[in-house]
């Protein structure tokens, strides 16, 4: 995988970080948000980018060189079905807050957001 888009992928787990821990202590100090579901949220998230961003892509990449696109293809399906079967058993073994667990899940997107909003303030655009 290309060095700028590995620099990207590490800013953005930054960005997830920083407000996931900020959202973590705020839920630790209020009573509408549960901080632990907040935490599964973000950190399903958070892991499930990072395997989408290092592991598959470095999967398809070579796979894909060599005319094998298929089985690159089978492998983030793959990927797609491990990771709905974790979140259904996250639901229905464990009791956790779904709009808790919303907000921890959502603090990847917004890192995106506000990465892509800062490359853009940098270069100018």
């Amino acid at each position: 995988m290309e060095l700028t888009a590995n620099k990207t992928i590490l800013r953005i787990e930054t960005w997830h970080g920083l407000m996931l821990t900020a959202l973590f202590a705020a839920g630790w100090t209020s009573k509408v948000l549960d901080p632990t579901a907040i935490l599964i949220g973000g950190v399903f998230m958070g892991l499930n980018f990072l395997l989408l961003g290092y592991g598959i892509a470095s999967l398809i990449t070579p796979l894909a060189s060599r005319g094998r696109i298929k089985a690159g293809i089978g492998l983030l399906v793959l990927k797609i079905f491990i990771f709905l079967g974790l979140l259904s058993t996250v639901f229905f073994r464990f009791n956790i807050d779904a709009l808790s667990f919303a907000v921890g899940f959502s603090t990847l997107l917004v890192a995106i957001v506000v990465e892509s909003i800062r490359t853009t303030v940098k270069s100018g655009n």
